[in-house]
């Protein structure tokens, strides 16, 4: 699982970098989403405020952090 939550930040550090001027511009220059509720945050910013490249990208950023949080769910 740790592996899947490494390549989960990867991706959404990846998206940050890409939408960073476009979507992003008021957080900080540095900023990284560290929590699930983060996470979720920038999806939801770089989905309302991108173009339809950027909102199917975090769609399905967001799909796969949902089912990460589902199975640990179901783990616990």
């Amino acid at each position: 699982m740790v592996v899947v939550s490494r390549t989960l930040d990867n991706a959404v550090h990846a998206l940050v970098d890409d939408y960073r001027t476009q979507c992003l511009w008021f957080l900080r220059p540095d900023y990284y989403p560290a929590t699930h509720e983060e996470r979720l945050r920038i999806l939801d910013y770089v989905q309302r405020y991108g173009d339809r490249g950027a909102h199917v990208r975090a769609a399905t950023l967001r799909q796969w952090l949902s089912q990460i949080s589902s199975a640990d769910s179901a783990a616990s």
